[in-house]
């Protein structure tokens, strides 16, 4: 028997809680021996990374066991911070002190770099009997200096090559004779441009430099095949895909298409390809969703029989045996493809675990904007045994990602159905920014930040509800980090919002350019100019320029920790919100970074914000804590109520 309830009231089996648990975290994977390791966060302990393995019965146990934390620190988004030897070695780069330690096959551990809170390490890879490392020494100068450095068991470390602002992504031939690398410098980001190095090594340096990219391109990963040719990724043709170099020829593409092989780098150790031992490769190839595919060596595509379609990444290789982490519908996990069989197994699973029939289908729309067409993914409200009263359109969130240089699938995860399940639907818009479509999508943004991320969201959000898809009257928006940017400016530039949540949003450029990280120090010179020459856009674009375009309600999710938009973003924006009366919350999550990884924290953030929704729209919403949203009325005098908390709880991030 199907009910009618109004959107929004639906019942739901699933909670917060479960939607924590159901969205697990990888970090890399391996093969070591016959046994595979991955590393995954746990939510249930402070959003630790473990590096665990599955035991000849079936069970989950630690590699690494608490209270060893493997998180990277280098560009403050970190990645790689494993690695193992195919005998069972485990190098771990430990959160607390940013060390390299090893842990050896008997459980005994010993640091093998300094005790020196200046220095990070991160980029972990062992290759050809060798630990390979991005060293980031931040020292007295206010520009860390970053260097590509070998380490042995021993703790011996050789400097292998400098110089550059940032490397990434080591590759050592496999006689050990050359080394291949990603670097670039300030202001480009590695998706923007870089060079593709490779040199000799000889007597512990790498001599001989020479560049094998062109310069103008963002070169990526250099993969070695075992007859000694080098495989990269490149863009010239305004897509990712793989090329091939060697001693006698010059680049080529391999298979060249019209997808992306291929994404922004924000995460040392991400991989988009694996060549294998027949001169082929395993890749992911994006063109709005991913695609697992295997390409032989005369450039043949075939497709791989794998439920991945977001957030591919290749993990490890191992002869013809390539592991993967992704989201598949109602899962995120590590497979393992066997290239020459073509079986596919799912090494370690995590997701939505009840009915299939409560998780929506992501459905792709594309919508005409100003400045070209608009991607996005629609999530129904979905419930098997609820439906909404004829005539009465649904409530809808329209989720902004961050990056803005991210890009989102057509997977539901727990998440979504947290929402969708409750009546309220989803729309998660691939906004002009976004990779998975081509250079020239992503480079739509380039000096527009806060003008054609703002009209894609609003022309996406507005259209959908032409179309009779939401209720024009109760659509929200929601992003983090850059996202959280676009949010803001969202909501103090058009009126097609009644309601706003950021997480850890950006309100001022200009505080941003001066107050962020190195990594990012100079990402806003392309995304609204470089300053001072540009320093009017960006007091034009900031949303806290505009604080009387603040009329709707706005919730605020805040990392007290949080070292790429550091706490007095969100509380500026507070701040402007409670000088015109206009109701807000604020929510400031002690011991939480630049997203969130403590379940407390996920729940808690997931229950505020169904609060939240509830409070605005007027929907009852009976099984979580309600929300103070004084005053009542955007018009009243008296100040709103803040809420704030530091017993840090916490949430889950995308990169950026």
């Amino acid at each position: 028997m199907v009910d009618t309830l109004p959107y929004g009231s639906w019942p739901s089996p699933l909670s917060a809680a479960a939607a924590a648990a159901a969205a697990p975290r990888f970090d890399g994977a391996a093969f070591v021996g016959d046994e595979i390791w991955w590393g995954e966060s746990i939510p249930s302990e402070g959003g630790r990374t473990a590096v665990r393995r599955r035991d000849a019965g079936g069970r989950i146990v630690d590699v690494l066991p608490a209270p060893w934390n493997a998180r990277s620190r280098v560009h403050e988004y970190g990645g790689g911070s494993w690695a193992a030897s195919p005998d069972g070695l485990l190098f771990f780069v430990e959160k607390s002190d940013q060390r390299i330690w090893l842990l050896r096959a008997d459980g005994t551990t010993v640091a093998l770099t300094d005790d020196d809170g200046d220095v990070r390490y991160g980029g972990l890879s062992w290759q050809q009997g060798t630990l390979l490392a991005v060293r980031e020494a931040h020292g007295r100068s206010p520009v860390p200096a970053r260097s590509i450095v070998a380490i042995s068991t021993a703790g011996h470390l050789t400097t292998l090559t400098e110089g550059s602002d940032f490397l990434a992504q080591p590759a050592l031939s496999p006689d050990g004779g050359r080394l291949a690398w990603v670097a670039w410098n300030h202001p480009d980001m590695p998706w923007d441009r870089t060079t593709l190095q490779l040199g000799r090594v000889a007597h512990g340096r790498v001599t001989e430099v020479r560049t094998v990219s062109s310069g103008r391109t963002a070169a990526l990963q250099p993969e070695w095949t075992a007859e000694g040719d080098l495989l990269f990724l490149d863009d010239p043709t305004g897509r990712w895909n793989i090329f091939r170099v060697s001693d006698e020829t010059a680049p080529a593409a391999v298979s060249p298409a019209d997808a992306d092989t291929g994404g922004a780098l924000w995460v040392l150790g991400s991989r988009w390809y694996a060549p294998l031992p027949d001169g082929g490769a395993l890749a992911v190839r994006t063109d709005g969703h991913d695609e697992v595919v295997l390409v032989d060596r005369a450039g043949v595509v075939t497709s791989v029989d794998i439920p991945v379609r977001s957030r591919a990444l290749v993990e490890a290789v191992d002869g013809p045996r390539v592991l993967l982490s992704g989201a598949a519908p109602g899962v995120s996990g590590v497979w393992a493809v066997d290239t020459v069989h073509g079986s596919v197994e799912l090494v370690r699973g995590g997701g939505f675990e009840g009915d299939p029939a409560w998780l929506p289908q992501g459905r792709g729309v594309t919508f005409d904007g100003p400045h070209g067409p608009v991607h996005a993914v629609d999530y129904r409200p979905t419930h098997p045994h609820v439906v909404g009263p004829d005539g009465e359109r649904p409530p809808y969130l329209v989720w902004v990602h961050g990056g803005p240089t991210a890009h989102v699938g057509d997977v539901a995860e727990p998440k979504v159905a947290y929402f969708t399940s409750r009546g309220i639907g989803i729309l998660d818009v691939n906004y002009g920014g976004s990779t998975g479509y081509g250079r020239a999508y992503r480079e739509r943004l380039r000096g527009q930040w806060g003008v054609v991320d703002v009209d894609d969201v609003v022309a996406a959000a507005s259209g959908f509800a032409a179309e009779g898809g939401a209720d024009p009257a109760r659509l929200a928006i929601e992003g983090g980090s850059a996202g959280g940017w676009t949010v803001l400016a969202a909501l103090v530039g058009s009126d097609a919002f009644a309601a706003g949540v950021s997480r850890y949003g950006v309100g001022d450029a200009r505080a941003l350019a001066a107050d962020t990280h190195d990594f990012e120090a100079r990402y806003l010179d392309g995304l609204i100019g470089p300053l001072p020459e540009a320093e009017q856009l960006y007091v034009e674009r900031s949303p806290l320029s505009r604080p009387e375009g603040f009329r709707v309600p706005l919730l605020i999710l805040q990392g007290a920790e949080d070292a790429v938009v550091p706490p007095a973003q969100s509380e500026a924006i507070r701040d402007a919100l409670a000088a015109r009366g206009v109701p807000r919350a604020y929510v400031l999550y002690d011991g939480e970074g630049h997203g969130f990884r403590r379940q407390e924290t996920v729940v808690h953030a997931l229950e505020t914000e169904l609060a939240f929704l509830g409070a605005v729209f007027g929907f009852p919403t009976p099984d979580v804590p309600p929300i103070d949203l004084r005053p009542g009325t955007r018009d009243a005098g008296a100040p709103a109520t803040d809420v704030e908390t530091t017993e840090g709880r916490t949430t889950e991030d995308q990169t950026r």
